[in-house]
């Protein structure tokens, strides 16, 4: 689960409850990431604010599916198996085609997001990711001249950058605490994305 103490769904009252009532799966389930957060519900309130808005928000002009993507990306680049496990499944799951995930986990494997099936604007994005997420202090005015030219405009870019930047906090809070997948359900994920208020992981 994590190396530090967790409330179980079953043992957890007030706060803590309601907040896990709203980021329940099948059966109760609450993933190991949220639940590292129990000593702290606020902090777990402040963590799932930004992954819904982020992410999982109807105000988003990029497809769920890429942002997926770069999440499946940064995680990688960042060692984190847990997040990879869990978004390469929502990513397929919003793609609705295995072989072209699979040959874009590939890409990402090996990376080589250049050589994954994707359009030239997605591999720009993705080439933005890897420096934010590997070398945040060389970016350059340059680097957002290069995601316009390739056909990203401003609130888009922007988009990518809080996907980046969220999986960079998201990485950290797994790696620092030890979450592993066990017990979890892999690729659910707050799917009604017209409700900000809408946590629920189906």
């Amino acid at each position: 689960m994590s190396w530090i103490k967790t409330i179980p769904f079953e043992q957890a009252t007030g706060k803590l409850r309601k907040l896990y009532e709203r980021v329940t799966g099948p059966d109760n389930n609450v993933d190991n990431i949220m639940m590292a957060h129990s000593l702290r519900p606020h902090s777990m309130e402040g963590h799932m604010a930004l992954y819904k808005n982020v992410l999982h928000h109807s105000a988003n002009q990029i497809p769920k599916w890429f942002l997926e993507t770069l999440g499946v990306w940064v995680s990688s680049l960042n060692h984190c198996g847990y997040c990879v496990e869990h978004h390469f499944n929502g990513l397929q799951r919003l793609l609705g085609d295995e072989v072209r995930g699979n040959a874009i986990r590939a890409a990402i494997e090996s990376g080589t997001p250049e050589s994954a099936p994707l359009e030239a604007a997605q591999v720009a994005a993705m080439l933005y990711a890897r420096k934010l997420t590997q070398a945040p202090a060389e970016l350059v005015e340059g680097d957002i001249a290069a995601l316009r030219k390739a056909g990203w405009d401003d609130g888009e870019i922007l988009e990518i950058n809080q996907v980046c930047a969220y999986f960079a906090y998201a990485n950290r809070t797994v790696l620092g605490l030890g979450c592993s997948t066990d017990g979890d359900i892999l690729g659910l994920s707050p799917n009604n994305s017209a409700d900000p208020a809408d946590w629920g992981h189906k």
